[in-house]
């Protein structure tokens, strides 16, 4: 139990502030929607490429905001998240460091791809063949699913306010 000098002088993380809209990107990442009419693979590797898909969108969004500051503590918040849940899967500490490079390089390629799609040139369907079925070519209805919904949540996410996207609140 902390004392309460602990507890008065505790210095409180900046990126707490954040962890509304993560977990919001989590639960959303997790909906059956997405697995079930967008054959989203239900596997480690589906989930974690669902929630990216989405934490791409939102930081795409805060940057358009002027976020940059939330943006580093969201992604800090979502690479702590990945350690957790590797550390949990008996990755040891030798490797995680290697896995959590890759998964940053990963939303980084991805939110390269999507931002190219979304408001680029790209095409969002071979993009989300690319990253979500990891180069397999799904169902036209299934990707039809996913696109539009993502479609649809970046709109929303283009009617929020940095207040509301900080509280959580993804349209």
């Amino acid at each position: 139990m902390p004392s309460i000098f602990q507890r008065l002088f505790a210095q409180s993380d900046p990126k707490d502030a954040m962890r509304p809209l993560y977990n919001a990107i989590v639960v959303e990442g997790r909906q059956p929607h997405w697995y079930v009419e967008g054959q989203v693979p239900d596997t480690m590797d589906g989930r974690f490429d669902m929630i990216v898909a989405i934490l791409a969108q939102v930081l795409m969004r805060l940057e358009a905001l002027d976020g940059q500051q939330e943006s580093v503590w969201l992604t800090e918040l979502f690479v702590d998240d990945m350690d957790g849940q590797l550390r949990q899967e008996g990755i040891g500490d030798v490797v995680v460091g290697k896995h959590i490079g890759r998964m940053v390089s990963a939303l980084g390629g991805r939110l390269s791809a999507y931002r190219g799609a979304l408001v680029g040139e790209g095409d969002f369907a071979e993009a989300l063949t690319r990253n979500l079925y990891r180069g397999q070519t799904p169902p036209a209805d299934a990707i039809a699913h996913v696109e539009s919904h993502l479609r649809a949540r970046w709109v929303r996410l283009g009617c929020l306010s940095r207040d509301a996207l900080i509280a959580g609140d993804l349209g």
